[in-house]
């Protein structure tokens, strides 16, 4: 493992005090989301400039309020794994402070133009974090992505498809070990209230909706920073779009159209846990 340290890398100090972990569920995977310079595949000289840079803008950023980089983790195209936040600290990076809590970020330093398409060696060395966090993290089996509970496209098509594959090496060996198998659901299915549940204006509001947010919320999804308030809006939508897409890809196919109907409303309680 090529481990970069902070200082190494020239992190600045983070702005507050962190909050502490003893283990989590596993590692998510993310992705930057933006321009990456191409500069960086042929060049890590520039790399730890880079993470800088990432850093720099997450201290600066006014609507997250983030104390230090965002990350656990994040590995360069030359497969070097930068320490952000580390071991035992709870992250900023996966969308809610029960999200943060559950998985380590790991942070492929490839986005949207530049750097599109994470390299053999970056592959190998998100392997590595992975291992690592295991290893001296605390960290449990689950390889997740970061739209895996939470409304966003990270980390990207093509990195989420090697997440759903167990996010293995190049070359086959020393694989991580593949998502956690099925388990069956936490408790029966309620009957369905009679309504379907959309989006309206104005909000639509009940118990039922209050029930549909409470489940996303023990199967881990995130339904915003007021959680199971009762009230049918845009983020609660996109949860639920994000739910049907990600149970289609998981064989229960169910149109994604941001409503909780009779077929929504059983898969989220009877569809097996895959995440």
């Amino acid at each position: 493992m090529k481990l970069v340290s902070r200082s190494a890398w020239g992190a600045a100090a983070p702005t507050g005090s962190y909050s502490r972990i003893s283990s989590t569920r596993g590692v998510k995977i993310h992705y930057e989301g933006s321009a990456v310079p191409g500069a960086l595949a042929g060049d890590h000289g520039r790399c730890a400039s880079h993470v800088r840079d990432i850093q720099r803008s997450h201290l600066n950023d006014p609507d997250e309020g983030w104390i230090d980089v965002a990350y656990s983790f994040l590995v360069c195209p030359h497969g070097y794994v930068f320490e952000g936040r580390g071991l035992h600290v709870k992250n900023g990076a996966n969308g809610n402070p029960s999200l943060n809590a559950g998985h380590y970020a790991v942070c492929a330093m490839v986005g949207t133009s530049g750097v599109v398409s994470p390299t053999a060696a970056m592959l190998d060395g998100l392997v590595d974090a992975i291992e690592y966090c295991r290893a001296q993290g605390g960290a449990g089996g689950e390889v997740r992505g970061h739209r895996d509970g939470y409304a966003t496209t990270c980390p990207g098509d093509e990195l989420y498809v090697w997440v759903q594959r167990g996010a293995p090496r190049p070359d086959g060996s020393g694989t991580a070990p593949a998502p956690a198998p099925p388990s069956g659901p936490a408790s029966a299915a309620p009957p369905f209230p009679g309504r379907i549940l959309r989006l309206a204006d104005p909000m639509v509001h009940g118990a039922d909706v209050q029930a549909v947010q409470s489940r996303l919320i023990e199967r881990t999804w995130s339904v915003g920073p007021d959680g199971a308030d009762g009230w049918y809006g845009k983020r609660t939508r996109a949860t639920i779009v994000a739910f049907q897409q990600d149970s289609t890809a998981n064989g229960w196919p169910l149109a994604d159209d941001g409503e909780v109907g009779p077929l929504t409303w059983a898969a989220l309680w009877d569809r097996p846990v895959r995440r």
